[in-house]
């Protein structure tokens, strides 16, 4: 069942956002050659304490961390660990954080140092694929309509969408109805209302579409060990807008490319 959020409860999503942005920032700022991965889940965590909330990750069904962090061909639901970041090397940052009762969502993948330049439009075919998804939500429109923006544009490029990963609806849950896949049929699937909040979130991959998941039961990898990009923002739409809940600014004030 879809649980519509009224204007306050919109309202507390967004103040929800805006520590995980600042989140997103702080982390943003240590991502670079030589960082251990679980470094940059220690400052998600405390800088997400600091502010009064809490990560929504940590100890969801068991995932033993504040960040999902995904090097390379995993997709998503990395573990941080004792990894020392490289050159070449991409990371995705997933996070999520609790506060006044409800969750926000979002994502980004980094380049670090130098980047082949076919990875390199890989990531900004993805995030510009979140932005053609949000387009499309809009009251009126179905879900269909998000995944088929995101499919027909990257599948142009020759990359292929994830199929078994989907965004999602949030609010006091972390995952609530509906599923927003980044893939489907014009006019097809649930129609989008004003109180629906939901995170669109791409994972495109280079190669395949195929995926693993390795024996932690969490990490999601390609089968082809190709790179994959993931981007991530939770919105909110009402009759006449849909608003971006989530931030990137801080990130990219920092990071750019």
């Amino acid at each position: 069942m879809i649980h519509y959020k009224t204007s306050e409860e919109v309202n507390r999503i967004k103040q929800s956002a805006d520590i995980l942005g600042r989140a997103h920032g702080e982390i943003a700022k240590y991502i670079k050659e030589g960082v251990k991965t679980s470094f940059l889940d220690q400052i998600a965590e405390e800088f997400i304490r600091d502010h009064g909330a809490v990560p929504s990750f940590k100890g969801y069904n068991g995932f033993p961390a504040s960040l999902c962090i995904s090097v390379n061909e995993v997709v998503v639901h990395g573990f941080p660990s004792d990894y020392e970041l490289k050159d070449g090397d991409i990371i995705s940052v997933d996070c999520g954080v609790f506060h006044q009762g409800f969750h926000s969502d979002s994502a980004y993948t980094y380049p670090i140092g130098e980047v082949s330049p076919a990875v390199l439009e890989l990531l900004k075919a993805t995030r510009d694929s979140l932005y053609l998804g949000i387009e499309a939500a809009k009251a009126g429109n179905r879900i269909g309509d998000i995944g088929f923006a995101i499919q027909k544009f990257v599948e142009a490029k020759g990359y292929t969408v994830v199929r078994e990963l989907v965004g999602h609806g949030l609010g006091k849950k972390l995952h609530e109805a509906p599923e927003v896949p980044n893939y489907g049929k014009k006019g097809s699937g649930p129609l989008l209302k004003q109180g629906m909040v939901i995170a669109i979130e791409p994972m495109i991959n280079l190669g395949t579409r195929n995926i693993v998941q390795e024996r932690d039961g969490w990490t999601i990898r390609t089968a082809d060990r190709k790179p994959s990009a993931h981007y991530e923002h939770t919105v909110a739409i009402f009759e006449d807008r849909t608003e971006v809940l989530t931030t990137h600014k801080y990130i990219e004030e920092i990071f750019k490319f």
